[in-house]
């Protein structure tokens, strides 16, 4: 019932937003991997409630258990079990919720599609699902940097709002992301960006915003033609976190306005043998298959949908009423999102690595592409 995710690197999330906790089942991780609860805790710290003022101040700790698929330090090859207990849960703030349809949140679709819904917090339909992503990405870091050892996934807050960051992309590193509460890597825009969602906050308000993704270290044949290319299962990911609302790579939009000429990438001998482009507008990806230059992409991020603001709705026999929503939400998904983008992102990666495996069964021909990559052994 679309909870499952990727074709060798399967993820299969579930849980609710105030139920017994949150958790994910990853299926086709290679064994051999070393892998600790700790290895995934740093990235849910990352992604938890309550870190900073500009969150959703709901107290969890979301301490990672690995309950199979590990013995000894290392993976099995069998399925990896994670689960995030739930804690700070307080269902009775969405008594009214019972009743009435938040505004461009869930509520409504969801009792459309199914005939019943979990009205505590959103249930199935809340962002607290993400706790699941990050945990398999943390996996599938873990295993990227055991193919590509020189592999960075670095995700940043390119604009919150109507401000934007000036910074290259290319430049960006984890640290500098990390560097303040916003997770923009320039300062002045972290400042006002700040302020910009202190006031929303101060409004019972939300603003949007998006992010930025950057991938060094790919190499070149990563993703399938047609309908499997990476950039589609890319956007994919990134349109299947909540709240998400557009996605482009590359030159993306602005490519529209560029001729041929301009926007090719032209081809020219690159270090230790290797082909490199002179620009990069196809965002690292041609014919749905990476080039081996960086992958770059960015996702829009609406503004939350549960405000304190008092809104016009209707209520489960579409009667016209008003709702004022309570609880602890976040009035500004971008910082906490960063880290979810790039594990989706990994799981992607990761996923088309293994399906690349399967490609690279046989030797190389004797006229076969120099240039064409060879992953290493787990």
């Amino acid at each position: 019932m679309g909870s499952f995710f990727g074709t060798v690197f399967r993820v299969a999330t579930w849980g609710e937003s105030h139920g017994g906790g949150i958790g994910v089942v990853i299926d086709g991780c290679p064994p051999r991997l070393p892998l600790s609860e700790e290895d995934i805790q740093i990235e849910l710290d990352r992604r938890r409630p309550g870190q900073s003022s500009f969150v959703t101040q709901r107290k969890e700790s979301d301490r990672a258990e690995i309950l199979s698929g590990v013995f000894q330090g290392y993976t099995l090859g069998t399925p990896i079990a994670i689960l995030v207990r739930n804690t700070d849960a307080r269902p009775e703030a969405y008594e009214e919720m019972r009743e009435k349809f938040r505004p461009s949140h869930a509520d409504f679709t969801y009792q459309a599609k199914y005939g019943i819904r979990n009205w505590e917090g959103g249930g199935r339909s809340s962002a607290r699902e993400t706790i699941g992503r990050v945990a398999a990405g943390a996996v599938a870091s873990k295993l990227l940097r055991k193919l590509y050892p020189d592999i960075q996934i670095v995700a940043f807050v390119s604009s919150i709002h109507d401000i934007d960051a000036s910074i290259d992309p290319l430049v960006v590193t984890r640290e500098m992301v990390e560097a303040n509460p916003i997770r923009c890597p320039d300062p002045s825009a972290a400042e006002k960006m700040a302020e910009r969602i202190r006031q929303a906050r101060s409004e019972g308000d939300s603003v949007g915003g998006v992010i930025c993704c950057v991938v060094k270290g790919v190499p070149p044949g990563l993703g399938d033609p047609v309908f499997d290319r990476l950039e589609a299962d890319l956007a994919k990911a990134m349109l299947s976190l909540p709240a998400t609302k557009g996605f482009q790579i590359g030159s993306g939009f602005a490519g529209t306005r560029l001729r041929g000429s301009e926007h090719n990438d032209p081809f020219v001998p690159g270090p230790a043998g290797t082909i490199v482009t002179t620009t990069n507008h196809s965002g690292g990806v041609q014919g749905g298959i990476s080039n081996g230059q960086p992958i770059i992409f960015w996702t829009a991020f609406k503004p939350t949908a549960t405000i304190a603001k008092t809104q016009q709705t209707v209520d489960v026999k579409g009667n016209p009423t008003d709702l004022a929503a309570r609880g602890r939400h976040d009035p500004c998904v971008l910082p906490r999102a960063v880290p979810i983008v790039e594990a989706m992102t990994a799981i992607v990666l990761a996923d088309h690595s293994l399906r690349q495996k399967t490609v690279d069964v046989l030797p190389p021909l004797p006229t076969s592409n120099p240039h064409r990559s060879t992953q290493s052994q787990i």
